[in-house]
């Protein structure tokens, strides 16, 4: 979560070079040529049922990267994390099989319309919107990664869909960012790939792989505190009183949404790649 939010503020200077499409497909082009040198991809290993999975969530990662650095654009850090929030929110609420918890997402709406402040009269649709775009890409990236996660490793499934991600948001990002495109602004995009995607998609792989979409949710809850300090640090977007209530509201959602914690194991369908999870479990 630090990786992501540090890598989402630190590309505001790249996306007023290139465009929030041109980073989004800069970042992701670097970071899948990182994932091809770590890793083959396993495409002996892809069966038929599985290419609908990889393309979804190699487009997914591509709309919902893009839709959140627009949104970034427009408005606060934290507030359009807060609002991506909701999409994995919604999934643990959703997949708990109970009316109950879908009051949790139902708070952390409350708490997003404290941030936004719209009795000031100075929202901005367009950078809700975007957001709201990441937040249903989050809620899929989330069950397609764990679709996945259960048939590659998590490195190895990373080498075939950040690829199409990339090329997802090349259909808009080579548009806006030509003619912008220089040594500096491609060592920026190659060191921002490491915070993202590299290192968070990674590890949220290999996270997702052991855990319930409800407890991976529920972890999460505390990244839009992640986005406010960090924006706070980094972009010097000062929180009112009332948008740090609409934070914790958002935290305090997630953190009430809490079930359960560790996956069953499957028992039916191992895969060989399977077994490099091994080692750090």
């Amino acid at each position: 979560m630090l990786s992501i939010q540090l890598g989402s503020a630190l590309s505001v200077d790249l996306i007023g070079a290139v465009g929030p499409a041109g980073t989004a497909w800069l970042r992701l082009s670097a970071g899948a040529l990182i994932f091809l040198v770590l890793a083959r991809p396993p495409l002996r290993s892809v069966r038929r049922h599985d290419v609908p999975a990889l393309l979804g969530l190699g487009l997914t990662t591509g709309v919902m990267t893009t839709g959140f650095l627009a949104a970034i654009e427009r408005i606060p850090l934290g507030t359009a994390v807060a609002i991506e929030f909701l999409g994995p929110l919604t999934v643990a609420a959703v997949r708990s099989h109970s009316l109950r918890a879908l009051a949790w997402p139902a708070l952390a709406l409350a708490g997003v319309v404290l941030l936004t402040e719209p009795w000031h009269g100075r929202i901005d649709l367009a950078g809700i919107g975007f957001a709201g775009l990441a937040a249903v890409g989050w809620g899929f990236y989330i069950l397609l990664t764990q679709r996945i996660g259960d048939r590659f490793n998590g490195i190895d499934a990373l080498s075939m869909t950040v690829p199409v991600a990339a090329a997802a948001a090349a259909v808009v990002g080579i548009p806006q960012a030509a003619g912008h495109i220089t040594p500096g602004v491609l060592a920026a995009a190659a060191g921002l790939a490491l915070l993202l995607p590299v290192l968070p998609f990674a590890l949220e792989m290999l996270a997702l792989c052991r855990m319930t979409p409800t407890a991976f949710g529920t972890l999460m809850a505390v990244e839009p505190a992640f986005g406010v300090l960090l924006g706070l640090l980094v972009l010097h977007q000062q929180p009112s009183g009332v948008q740090t209530a609409g934070i914790l509201l958002v935290v305090l959602a997630g953190a009430a949404a809490q079930r359960g914690g560790r996956r069953r194991p499957r028992t039916s369908e191992p895969t060989a790649a399977r077994p490099a999870l091994d080692p750090i479990s």
